[in-house]
């Protein structure tokens, strides 16, 4: 905007001067300079026409030969005229910008003309041809005025510089007010969903009080979209289990049995200590297929998380390399998990060791071979951890799980989701098109956890860490010694492809 303005100040100048008169040699002197501000300004309009032709160094060369041939009118106008008010808005304009070397620049050239040119009249040095003349004023009265204007370009500098800050900081309150709403809004969402989960288990179920296999069932302690989760016990030897049935509603579905009897192999193939350990499968009596699990003492991540916004940076790499086992262990098995998320991570108490992280539920996992998924060409998972090309309904492989553990560390160390969409199809489209907001910003982190998960959530699957367990350790290293050179260039190149933030 500011060469645009420019060129119509130089239209305007000119057009007075051809009314005005004055010293011929002192319009040559105006014609140079308004020639001087109008290359300058079409410069300036040919390196801003686009970001990737933007530098600072650039648009300095453009601004300084800017105020060059403003300085250069003024004598024509006169040092003492109003003429060297206009210059007061070219100074206040950049000041507002964001490189304080380049203001700085622009105010001292500005300054230093107009005093250079001021004390050349006044020595005589130079003819004083402007229209409005210095030589009839005493030198105190010529002094006075000079350091009037000094001091106005002074002030313009100083009020640009001070405005800038206040409209920074009055952006980051709103900026910090807004992620403040979207993250009560998610936790309210979060709440919400684990109370409709609580308001349906925690008592008899239909398969309450029958033997399933070698278990005895008990309580309902678990309900989701395919089956219900049962606590029960072995009729052998009283070992505690967790017993998941397919749901009755869904047995007419051949789909859905399909991708219950799915899970059940699935989790049968690993034998993992941070995957849910499996100790029989089979069918009912009616012929509803069950799967016996380990039964887990703890929590999940998900009720963590509501007790505590976040989780400390040791406690997190610790979990992510758990997890990362757990995934890898997956990997070699020709598994994807696809639905990682807080409500499938559960930290399990043992009876010897403390506790450890495990992997939960693979009803929508997918074979690296075989038959592959039963769940072709539709969107599966939960949004707000779905890699990219799982929301575009695209194949995926193991560093889709990779994407969503990512998910899980940026949500455990800033207390946000990555991705709160105010509903479903909202949330697929950030997934796809938008960086989150920079961890770093959200709350006091390394600069290389940053990159860590600037990788790990990158839109390109090529462009994320190969394993769980390459992820894991780079999150380590960013909390210690560092990433290495090589890594911090790889991210580097990331974010400058996708900027925090950034929407496509």
């Amino acid at each position: 905007m500011f060469p645009w303005i420019a060129i119509a100040i130089v239209i305007a100048a000119l057009a007075a001067a051809a009314v005005a008169g004055g010293d011929v040699h002192a319009k040559v002197v105006l014609l140079g300079s308004c020639l001087l501000v109008v290359g300058a300004s079409a410069w300036l309009l040919w390196v801003t026409r686009d970001r990737d032709g933007y530098t600072d160094r650039r648009a300095l060369v453009g601004a300084m030969l800017i105020a060059l041939g403003a300085n250069g009118s003024i004598y024509y106008w006169g040092a003492a005229s109003p003429a060297s008010g206009l210059l007061i808005y070219g100074i206040y304009f950049f000041a507002l910008g964001a490189n304080r070397g380049i203001t700085l620049a622009l105010y001292a050239e500005c300054a230093v003309l107009h005093g250079a040119l001021s004390i050349a009249i006044m020595s005589g040095a130079v003819a004083d041809r402007g229209l409005v003349s210095m030589t009839a004023l005493t030198t105190r009265d010529q002094l006075m005025l000079t350091a009037m204007v000094q001091f106005l370009y002074l002030v313009a500098y100083l009020t640009g510089r001070a405005t800038r800050r206040t409209t920074l900081e009055a952006v980051s309150r709103l900026e910090r007010a807004v992620r403040s709403v979207a993250q009560r809004e998610a936790l309210l969402l979060e709440a919400r969903q684990e109370l409709d989960r609580a308001l349906k288990i925690g008592g008899p179920g239909r398969y309450s009080e029958q033997v399933i296999g070698s278990f005895r069932l008990g309580n309902l302690i678990g309900r989701g979209g395919m089956g219900e989760v049962y606590e029960a016990v072995s009729v052998h030897d009283g070992t505690g289990a967790a017993v998941k049935l397919l749901h009755p509603s869904t047995l007419a579905d051949p789909r859905q049995v399909s991708r219950f009897v799915r899970e059940t192999e699935v989790a049968a193939k690993l034998d993992c200590a941070h995957v849910v350990g499996v100790l029989e499968v089979g069918t009912t009596a009616g012929e509803v297929p069950f799967l016996a699990m380990e039964r887990l003492r703890g929590a999940d991540l998900a009720h963590q998380l509501r007790r505590r916004r976040t989780m400390a940076a040791d406690d997190t790499v610790d979990m992510i390399r758990q997890l990362a086992i757990g995934l890898e262990a997956a990997r070699a098995a020709g598994i994807v998990h696809r639905d990682l998320k807080p409500h499938n991570v559960f930290l399990a108490d043992r009876a010897v060791g403390g506790q450890i992280w495990k992997i939960l539920d693979f009803g929508v996992s997918k074979l690296a071979s075989g038959q592959g998924t039963l769940t072709r060409g539709q969107v599966v998972g939960t949004p707000a951890y779905m890699a990219p090309e799982q929301a575009r309904g695209e194949d995926v492989d193991h560093r889709a799980d990779v994407y969503a553990l990512a998910a899980i560390a940026y949500r455990v160390l800033t207390g946000h989701p990555a991705f709160t969409g105010k509903d479903v199809p909202s949330t697929l489209y950030d997934v796809v098109y938008k960086m989150p907001t920079q961890p770093s910003l959200l709350t006091a982190l390394p600069a290389d956890v940053d990159r860590v998960l600037a990788l790990g959530l990158a839109k390109s699957a090529s462009d994320r860490f190969a394993t769980a367990p390459e992820l894991a350790e780079a999150l380590a290293l960013a909390f210690g010694e560092g990433l290495p050179p090589t890594m911090r260039r790889r991210a580097d190149d990331v974010i400058e492809r996708w900027a925090w933030g950034a929407r496509r």
